[in-house]
């Protein structure tokens, strides 16, 4: 055996034993005749010593940092306990020990305080999965899975697996493509998610199905992003959007509850996508803090105040407790929404003093009666700052989102061992894209309107009204899950390709296989799909999902491990009858 007890077992319950451990070599220390040896493993890390009547073995066999070890020695209790060690209280007196493999010097110290940049540590990526901060993420994702298996096993939910190389079906971000040897020039595509899929397997009579799948999109990349991503996907039959809400709100609880301990017995708070939009300028309020948006136009305009006259929308939100923000502050929180990210001309504000006093930016255009009104909107308090955004609707209100979030950020409201979150439902069906000069389907084109609403898809000049039957779960500002009741029924289904603008044969040619199916009995059906990256960086407080995948890809897409994508042989090329062109 290499090994009887791992590095993270050994109690002093076990002193006396003799025992054998393997694992890498994390740090060595000598103090004159005698080393001590941290000893790691997955599990953990155990002190070895070597005593004076060994230690000349080191000259002989030298060891160095992340050379494998085993080790034959005996349990002893340590003189100079750790308490942050689980193992703190005891050590190996080394008797024998082997070098089973040799080590490099490695290109970044292993340790939670690591010097390695990102490019280093994705290139050494097999060596960056030793330190200690990445195996707990990648064991708070393992944690999670299983959880949400047990979940769903025991509602019924039946694990199936849908294939990776399916049909091109180009409706939202592009799709990664594989050329057929066998069938030249055609192509697979990789699942953006198994969408059709499910429904097919409802059409079948399964009618729980669930699936931890992989999910593939050829799109650019943010922190928060990657090509390929996994989600928890879930679908249901003969249900209505309250049961759909109803078992994934427990799972996420459920989640909640074995991973931080919550116990939460009220229901999650629902919203309208319009409330969302309103109060809090998007569809995915971060409902830690309030600092709700609150409407000026009546107010604010009119008044000789060019920014705001000719404002199509004047918006402000109210942080509490920071009238006393210097000139310093406030030309800060300018500069940070006219960064491009945000595109604003400027910020003006309200300093409610504490002498129930007014101060703003714009002094000479408002006696103080109007600031006082306007500030009262706002419902500030003295010794609150109300900052005030003025544009073009939609960048104004987006804008203003990103400033109460960044003020969230700078208050300290959103903390990350605090986790709220809801629903919101009622979004529009259909969005309009002035650049395709057509409706697009906000969603995905297989989303049901609500039955009520039935009757105006026949009706363009009514497409802006049509609310969809369709629902997200909102976790601390990320949306973590969205999903739908689906139509099931072809005629319903080739009104919804018409109203996209796709034609019969288009549609036929796509989607025909699913249209089909629907004509043997479908089953009313509907469904969720869960970010699980997400989830688990959210769980595990990071801002990106990257801390929580094995072999992420960087922010180009590359494996700086794996130096991939990379060129295949011409061999190849001539198989798969393609070419390659150099621009």
């Amino acid at each position: 055996m290499y090994r009887t007890h791992t590095c993270g077992e050994l109690r002093l319950s076990d002193k006396g034993q003799s025992v054998t451990l393997a694992g890498w070599v994390q740090t060595i220390r000598k103090f004159g005749s005698i080393t001590f040896i941290d000893l790691r493993d997955r599990y953990g890390i155990t002190q070895l010593l070597l005593k004076e009547n060994m230690n000349h073995l080191l000259d002989e066999n030298p060891i160095g940092r992340e050379f494998v070890l085993q080790v034959n020695g005996q349990v002893t209790a340590r003189s100079n306990k750790n308490p942050d060690l689980p193992t703190g209280d005891i050590e190996i007196d080394i008797t024998t020990y082997t070098i089973l493999n040799k080590s490099q010097t490695p290109p970044f110290t292993i340790q939670d305080d690591t010097d390695g940049g990102d490019d280093l540590r994705m290139r050494f990526r097999y060596l960056d999965l030793r330190r200690n901060t990445v195996k707990k993420n990648l064991e708070l994702r393992y944690r999670v899975s299983r959880i949400v298996r047990n979940y769903l096993d025991s509602h019924g939910f039946m694990d199936i697996e849908t294939p990776y190389l399916i049909k091109s079906t180009p409706e939202g971000a592009r799709d990664f493509v594989v050329p057929s040897r066998m069938n030249p020039g055609q192509f697979y595509a990789l699942p953006q998610s198994p969408q059709t899929l499910k429904q097919l397997l409802m059409v079948s009579g399964y009618d729980k199905y669930y699936q931890i799948v992989r999910c593939f999109r050829d799109e650019d990349l943010r922190a928060d992003r990657q090509p390929e991503f996994t989600q928890i996907d879930c679908e249901m039959s003969f249900v209505e959007q309250e049961d759909i809400l109803r078992v994934f709100e427990g799972m996420i609880k459920e989640v909640l509850r074995e991973i931080k301990g919550m116990e939460d017995p009220h229901p999650f708070p629902r919203m309208s996508w319009e409330d969302a939009m309103r109060d809090y300028g998007n569809d995915k309020p971060d409902i830690r803090f309030g600092m709700k948006l609150v409407n000026l136009d009546i107010l604010a305009k009119k008044k000789g105040f060019r920014v705001f006259d000719e404002a199509e929308l004047v918006v402000a939100i109210t942080a509490k407790g920071c009238s006393e923000y210097s000139r310093k502050q406030l030309d800060e929180l300018t500069a940070w929404v006219k960064r491009p990210q945000i595109g604003m001309m400027g910020l003006a504000y309200i300093k409610c003093h504490t002498d129930n006093t007014y101060k703003s930016s714009f002094d000479k255009f408002f006696d103080e009666k109007g600031l006082k009104e306007m500030a009262s909107a706002c419902q500030a308090q003295p010794g609150d700052l109300v900052l005030i955004l003025a544009g073009k609707e939609a960048k104004t209100r987006k804008a203003m989102s990103e400033l109460r979030l960044e003020m969230g950020n700078r208050s300290g409201l959103r903390k990350k061992e605090e986790f709220r979150a809801l629903w919101v439902t009622d979004f529009p069906l259909f969005e309009y894209s002035e650049e395709e000069r057509r409706w697009t389907a906000l969603h995905h084109p297989f989303t049901s309107p609500r039955k009520e609403q039935i009757a105006l898809m026949d009706q363009p000049d009514h497409f802006g009204e049509i609310k969809a039957n369709a629902y997200d779960m909102v976790l601390n500002g990320n949306e973590i899950g969205g999903g739908s009741i689906r139509i099931f029924q072809k005629e319903l289904q080739e009104k919804m390709f018409k109203a996209l603008g796709m034609g019969e044969e288009e549609a036929q040619e796509k989607f025909g296989f699913l249209m089909g199916a629907f004509e043997y009995g479908a089953p009313p059906h509907g469904g969720i799909a869960f970010g699980f990256d997400r989830l688990c960086a959210i769980l595990g407080g990071s801002e990106s999902i990257r801390d929580f995948i094995a072999f992420p890809k960087n922010n180009s897409g590359r494996d700086m491990m794996l130096d991939a994508p990379a060129l295949i042989d011409e061999k190849q090329l001539k198989e798969l009858r393609l070419d390659t062109v150099n621009e």
